[in-house]
């Protein structure tokens, strides 16, 4: 290789340098990502159970029963334990996520536990593995220390015996977890790379102006571009559930006309970040940057990877602010618990809201600007 060669290629590098010196989001997004995975890796991705909401059924009612309770409340990995008057109630509850575990507590405890042979019974939600077994040890550890005298002395340990039952997938196979919600993750990279060089297209071609003078709406103008991506979206929604189904055995305990219902608000939201992606890129290179900057932190914020409650509450809340979120709760209650149209009335109502927050910034955006 001469020197020729060496100067051409530097000469070609500088002006590149240049070039990228004057790409404001593109740099922007160099310094911002690497801190924001810094933070979701360090801070969000974790195996200790927090905030873990939990339901108890204490048949018993005594003095003994109620300090067992207390005494599995008193870590920090529970939130305040809901009361429930039959094992119906609290099954509902696990059915709808509102818990992840339910303490039983028989009639006979206080005398069972007297006579050496105490049980209490504990009901985890078994589709989200991960979380089921840190909590079922953490509550089996300290049953295991629980100790008839309360002030601790003298007393003998307490041969409390605590029997685990895993609901919605009992063998707690990996699997469920992460095929119940998969077409979340298909969906949200698809919407998200299909809209997100639309608009950005448009302006890279001069038309951009030209469609905006068009005698139509800009809400409009999005719902067009985004029509036929829905329509392709439903049909990987039907072939991922249908390749489920055939290879690993794993169909929808709900209906699938519910999941249909539910993935429109959930589409429309996704292809509108997609759209608001492409009006704040000014070049496809950068719409594509920025696109990939939203759908990873979307696959770790919204518990489709590892369960939300195992998340500190700040960047747990950060999460329900993404579709992603609120889709994957709807799709595990429907998959993997059977549930129906009713259970997931309160994650459409968030994914409609999402969308219209989105479909108002696009407007903002898409505001004609012409001299």
């Amino acid at each position: 290789m001469t020197r020729r060669f060496w100067s051409n290629v530097l000469a070609v590098a500088y002006k590149e340098m240049r070039i990228l010196q004057h790409n404001r989001p593109v740099l922007a997004m160099i310094g911002v990502q690497p801190v924001v995975m810094i933070l979701l890796f360090g801070g969000a991705l974790t195996y200790t159970p927090r905030h873990v909401p939990w339901a108890v059924l204490d048949r018993s009612g005594t003095a003994l029963s109620r300090r067992l309770v207390e005494d599995i409340g008193s870590t920090t990995y529970f939130l305040p334990p809901t009361a429930v008057h039959s094992y119906a109630e609290g099954e509902g509850l696990l059915a709808r996520r509102a818990a992840l575990a339910m303490v039983v507590v028989p009639e006979t405890f206080e005398r069972d536990v007297l006579q050496g042979r105490g049980r209490v019974q504990l009901l985890l939600d078994g589709s989200e593995p991960i979380a089921a077994a840190r909590v079922g040890g953490i509550v089996g550890s300290i049953v295991s220390a629980f100790r008839v005298d309360p002030g601790g002395t003298g007393g003998r340990p307490g041969p409390v015996d605590l029997r685990q039952r895993f609901r919605f997938n009992p063998t707690l196979s990996d699997r469920v977890f992460y095929l119940a919600a998969l077409s979340g993750m298909l969906l949200t990279n698809l919407c998200m790379s299909s809209t997100a060089t639309g608009l950005v297209g448009e302006r890279e071609s001069g038309t951009y102006e030209q469609m905006l003078s068009l005698p139509m709406s800009s809400l409009e103008i999005v719902m067009g571009k985004i029509a036929p991506s829905v329509g392709l979206c439903y049909f990987v929604l039907t072939f991922s559930t249908v390749v489920t189904g055939l290879l690993f055995g794993f169909w929808p305990r709900g209906h699938f006309l519910t999941l249909c219902v539910v993935v429109l608000p959930f589409l429309l939201a996704s292809l509108a970040i997609g759209v608001l992606v492409s009006t704040l890129a000014h070049t496809t290179a950068q719409a594509i940057f920025i696109t990939v900057f939203f759908i990873m932190p979307s696959f770790i914020l919204s518990g489709i990877m590892l369960p939300y409650q195992l998340m500190p509450s700040p960047i747990r809340q950060l999460g329900g602010l993404l579709p992603l979120r609120w889709f994957q709760i709807a799709c595990r209650r429907i998959v993997a618990r059977g549930a129906g149209l009713g259970d997931v009335l309160v994650p459409m109502a968030a994914l409609v809201l999402i969308f219209t927050v989105l479909l108002l910034l696009i407007r903002w955006r898409m505001k004609p600007r012409l001299g």
